[in-house]
């Protein structure tokens, strides 16, 4: 009888034991459910604490065999391994890494809606001196980087004047470029809120050379020549307008006023090349420019205020990126085994127009363009046309290193050319 007692005694305690064992190490091995036995299912002899297998993952730090430190089993193969955890980097704010910013401002007739590449400022002010103003104090309190605008006609000419008065570097940039940038990133939708974030981005990724502020002279000279370009226009449509009548018309009162349309835009122009004239000599430094360019022969009036005032970098860039500048930079495009046909691109229009009219002038009366037409379209059999633009690029780099070096016209002519 004690026997008996001292054996249930001993089984009592193993029992005792046990529980406690299992209550403060966890098994191994989970045991599968009651529901899995009665359906026949396979037995889960899947590690504790491990996720079930499938398609779905833990998408933090934890990874596939990590284990939760507050049960893991010190027997399991399971160990612990090194991780590098959100906490533990060094993580800087976007301020902390950058603190430049770069604002865009899309400029349209009424509004100008401004944003920041960093998201902070997103607004939409009035394009008038009010609004004007509140942008200048809401910029001058962020003190940024670059502020870039495109050129849209005269709407952001105001706007650039206010900007520079309150001295924040300022950009104009070609919309062309923006567009362009705006698509490679994949923003084919376009309104005035993402073409603000685009220019945005556009600056803070091109960074654009600042760019000064004409002075108020150079302003005036530039809308005066805009507004004789446009009375030259006017004055070449209604000449062909008056060519275009016929039968009784040509006696009527569509001639008469046609007529008197015309007599009045040359008029007018004839005193709009006074006064440019009167500004010119007035100040000595566009008198000496302009006297600098027309020493060269087949450079005239026209030809040299278009020049000093459409292209004030005329002097300040080498040869290439005057040429590339004004449009007369031969582009390859070439792909492959392929090689395309070099053709001129873009640039400034205006400048242009005057140089090919100087350069037709001076296939008369300058030797040197005479000599290199003559190679061009001779010896090297060039089309008429290709001729041309070399005899302009060739045009723009003399007048480019002459007022780049202050001296004037002295050509050094090569033996000329014996015809065959």
């Amino acid at each position: 009888m004690p026997a008996q007692l001292g054996w249930r005694r001993t089984c009592e305690e193993a029992r005792c034991f046990q529980k406690t064992k299992s209550s403060r190490l966890p098994a191994l091995y989970k045991t599968p459910s009651t529901s899995a036995r009665a359906e026949g299912c396979k037995k889960n002899y899947r590690a504790a604490g491990r996720f079930p297998p499938g398609p779905k993952r833990p998408s933090g730090s934890k990874g596939r065999r990590a284990v939760d430190l507050a049960h893991e089993n010190p027997d399991s193969c399971q160990s612990r391994r090194a991780r590098i955890k959100p906490q533990d980097r060094v993580l800087g704010t976007r301020s902390e890494r950058r603190t430049e910013v770069y604002i865009g401002i899309d400029v349209s007739k009424e509004n100008l809606d401004v944003a920041s590449d960093d998201g902070a400022l997103e607004a939409r002010f009035s394009n008038d001196e009010l609004g004007h103003a509140q942008l200048a104090e809401r910029l001058r309190g962020l003190s940024p980087a670059l502020v870039v605008m495109e050129a849209t006609g005269n709407f952001q000419l105001e706007l650039s004047v206010a900007l520079a008065a309150a001295k924040l570097p300022m950009a104009v940039v070609n919309p062309r470029q923006v567009r362009d940038f705006a698509k490679a990133l994949g923003l084919l939708a376009k309104t005035d809120a993402i073409d603000a974030r685009a220019i945005a981005r556009f600056a803070a990724t091109v960074k654009p050379e600042v760019q000064p502020l004409p002075d108020k002279e150079a302003l005036e000279l530039e809308s005066l020549m805009t507004r004789r370009r446009q009375l030259v226009g006017m004055i070449a449509s209604e000449k062909n307008r008056l060519q275009a009548l016929f039968g009784p018309a040509k006696q009527g009162w569509a001639e008469k006023s046609i007529r008197d349309t015309l007599s009045h835009l040359i008029k007018q122009l004839s005193q709009l090349d006074k006064g440019l004239r009167k500004r010119i000599e007035c100040s000595p430094i566009w008198k000496a420019k302009d006297d600098l360019l027309k020493s060269v022969p087949g450079v005239g009036n026209v030809t040299s205020m278009t020049l000093a005032i459409d292209l004030p970098e005329l002097g300040e860039l080498d040869r290439k990126q005057i040429a590339a500048l004004v449009g007369l930079a031969p582009l390859n495009r070439d792909s492959g085994a392929h090689v395309g046909r070099r053709r001129i691109w873009g640039g400034r229009a205006s400048v242009r127009t005057a140089l090919y009219m100087a350069c037709v002038a001076s296939l008369r009366c300058n030797p040197v363009i005479q000599n290199l037409y003559r190679r061009l379209t001779t010896q090297l059999r060039k089309p008429v046309k290709v001729a041309l633009v070399a005899c302009m690029r060739k045009l723009l780099t003399i007048l480019n290193a002459m007022v780049r070096d202050q001296k004037p016209w002295t050509p050094t002519l090569p033996p000329p050319l014996q015809e065959t």
